[in-house]
């Protein structure tokens, strides 16, 4: 698949007038089968795309009513030439990429599908916590370069002594706290935009700074806007303390990875896990990458079998519960 071309099977698609069309904007699954089953009777043709840019956006679906994207730019240029477009659905959570205010200004709906890895992000920065707080990873490599001694991935502490700062405690988060919470530890949370009200009794709202100062684990589950680009700053890093982890399993632009990379360099953190990066794919010779306490993975924290299914299926139940005039589920930009 070259461009923007559409798949095999796509190839020589055409709508009739009286069809809804729905265009698959660009997506890096193996396959859209689930989508298509779904969107069958609206849209009996779904092009499968891969644009790249604003202008392969406006070229190829400005006779769409519907748009499934994952990573295509919708900015108010790309919208105003879409004058068909009722739906925009994005495969997962974040929704960065779209101009929100532009899009309720222009009458489209932008949904995304907010509960589909839930448990899977929660398991995956649980896992990466443990990795670090348990130092399975550096006794493993300790352990394979002939050097059988656990004193020398001490200090290791009881989990129950230990405190987790939750930047950001929505569904993930509150997930999060849970399952750490089951371990006995201490839960910190700040969000400006949750009530403490609508949380469990056990986890204690508190300012970010005070999050960052008291928490022995910090993990990020917040979405990545204005107010959140980097506010995990040189300034804010510097607040934790030296013997805390640092998680990130939300979006790579939150941290600033070379204030990150110098905390770790003058050893001012015990350690950091990133399974998302300011710009992906990472490249091999990224800086954080040298550093023996710091764990990083293929933005796969929401990635099982049974999620990314249920994230093509939602996707797609969305825009056809839009286009066929019903409520909207997942709307994200409310007009």
């Amino acid at each position: 698949m070259l461009g923007i071309e559409p798949t095999s099977d796509a190839a020589g698609d055409t709508l009739s007038s009286n069809q809804a069309h729905v265009t698959i904007v660009d997506c890096d699954h193996a396959s859209v089968d689930i989508e298509r089953a779904v969107l069958a009777d609206l849209c009996p043709d779904v092009p499968w795309l891969h644009c790249k840019t604003e202008d392969e956006v406006i070229a190829h679906c400005a006779n769409s009513a519907g748009l499934l994207i994952m990573y295509a730019p919708m900015t108010r240029r790309v919208m105003a030439q879409l004058p068909h477009c009722k739906v925009i659905v994005r495969y997962g959570v974040g929704v960065d990429t779209v101009d929100l205010a532009a899009a309720a200004e222009l009458g489209i709906v932008v949904s995304n599908v907010p509960d589909y890895g839930t448990q899977e992000v929660s398991d995956h920065a649980l896992a990466m916590m443990l990795c670090l707080t348990r130092k399975i990873a550096y006794a493993s490599s300790r352990v394979k370069n002939g050097q059988w001694d656990f004193r020398l991935m001490r200090p290791i502490h009881r989990h129950e002594t230990l405190s987790i700062g939750i930047l950001g405690i929505g569904r993930i988060g509150s997930a999060m706290a849970h399952k750490t919470h089951a371990l006995g530890m201490k839960v910190l949370a700040h969000d400006p935009f949750v009530d403490p009200k609508s949380c469990a009794d056990y986890v204690e709202f508190v300012s970010l700074e005070d999050l960052l100062q008291r928490s022995d684990v910090v993990s990020v589950h917040c979405p990545l806007n204005d107010s959140t680009r980097y506010v995990l700053d040189e300034t804010r890093l510097r607040l934790m303390k030296p013997t805390a982890y640092l998680i990130n399993t939300a979006r790579g632009s939150i941290v600033d990875e070379a204030a990150l990379n110098s905390m770790l360099e003058a050893k001012l953190l015990a350690g950091a896990a990133l399974d998302v990066l300011s710009s992906e794919p990472g490249s091999a010779v990224h800086p954080l990458f040298k550093h023996e306490n710091f764990l990083v993975s293929p933005h796969m924290a929401w990635h099982s079998e049974e999620s990314a299914q249920e994230l093509k299926r939602k996707a797609a139940e969305e825009t056809r519960r839009v286009l066929r005039g019903e409520a909207p589920l997942y709307q994200v930009n409310k007009f």
